[in-house]
């Protein structure tokens, strides 16, 4: 008996192993991650990403080197408007529609908010990247 508690008692202090992902090269940021980029490794690491499936078409963040754990933080969606880009302004209650055209202060993804200076009046302005690149203010 005195054998199976400390045998109990040893396993309960072991961490379980888990498999993490890991980059196979670096990976600068703003590039879009692939399945030949990754490989798995089977590490304890709190937060990091377990599923090659969760990475794959995203963009890093930030660099990601080989070896090193990849974190849910790093990467994000891909970035459909980028800094200084022209994009169309769009602010939208019915009955009332306004289009503008505008210049990107940053860049991001669709659903991300943004800073954009509107063209015509030179006033800077944040709204919501739609799916289809377009700006639309609130």
């Amino acid at each position: 008996m005195r054998v199976l508690s400390i045998f109990l008692t040893v396993m309960t202090a072991l961490p379980a192993m888990a498999d993490i992902v890991v980059s196979k090269r670096t990976i600068r940021a703003k590039e879009v991650v692939s399945a030949a980029d990754l490989e798995i490794k089977d590490q304890v690491v709190p937060n990091a990403v377990t599923s090659p499936e969760a990475l794959i078409g995203q963009e890093a963040r930030v660099a990601l080197y080989p070896g090193r754990p990849i974190r849910e933080g790093d990467v994000g969606p891909p970035a459909i408007v980028d800094r200084n880009d022209l994009v169309v302004l769009v602010f939208d209650r019915r009955p009332l529609s306004i289009t503008a055209e505008g210049r990107a202060l940053g860049r991001g993804a669709a659903g991300d908010r943004i800073r954009v200076m509107n063209l015509s009046s030179r006033t800077t302005i944040t709204g919501f990247i739609r799916p289809d690149g377009q700006i639309e203010v609130k």
